[in-house]
């Protein structure tokens, strides 16, 4: 199964794909955690990327999301992320073709709300105003393409519980199909 975890900054999606990762991993059905791109492209250029440089952040997101093993693939965050923050933060719409498309390989997506407190955190971080912008905007995208989507709330484990559960309505489902 491919997973999509989005959200705006600071809601808990690195946290919620690694702990899901290492929960349905098995020895019978690998599960694989993928790393948000932007974040090793601002470890790596010591700032946040400037509108020219999106698409290839995007692009990357999703290789390493294609590349990712067999089992179930956690993407910490998809190229559909990166089309909201380039819309709110340049104005550019040019990215959302490109990651609609990428967006239908995923079987769910679950979207990580913003009841968690915002933390700071390096470079990647707006603020708790923008967050609220950018949550705001990534809903309208899901309503607007019908892309549906399980809101996750909850901190700590009751945030992973709750994913968990969404994961598994999908699998009845699909089975039941």
């Amino acid at each position: 199964m491919k997973i999509a975890i989005l959200g705006a900054e600071c809601t808990g999606k690195t946290t919620l794909a690694q702990t899901l990762a290492r929960t349905l991993d098995t020895p019978a059905s690998p599960a694989h955690w993928v790393p948000e791109a932007l974040r090793g492209w601002c470890r790596q250029h010591q700032r946040t990327p400037q509108q020219h440089e999106q698409a290839d952040i995007a692009a990357a997101q999703a290789r390493a999301i294609d590349r990712a093993g067999p089992g179930d693939v956690l993407a910490d965050t998809t190229p559909l992320m990166t089309a909201v923050y380039s819309d709110v933060l340049f104005q550019d719409r040019s990215l959302y073709q490109f990651a609609l498309a990428h967006h239908a390989g995923f079987d769910i997506t679950l979207l990580a709300d913003t009841d968690l407190p915002w933390v700071a955190d390096g470079l990647q971080r707006d603020g708790p105003a923008w967050r609220d912008v950018v949550n705001a905007r990534l809903r309208q995208v899901l309503n607007e393409h019908a892309l549906r989507y399980a809101l996750i709330q909850g901190r700590g484990q009751a945030r992973a519980t709750n994913a968990l559960a969404a994961i598994e309505r999908h699998r009845a489902l699909a089975a039941w199909r």
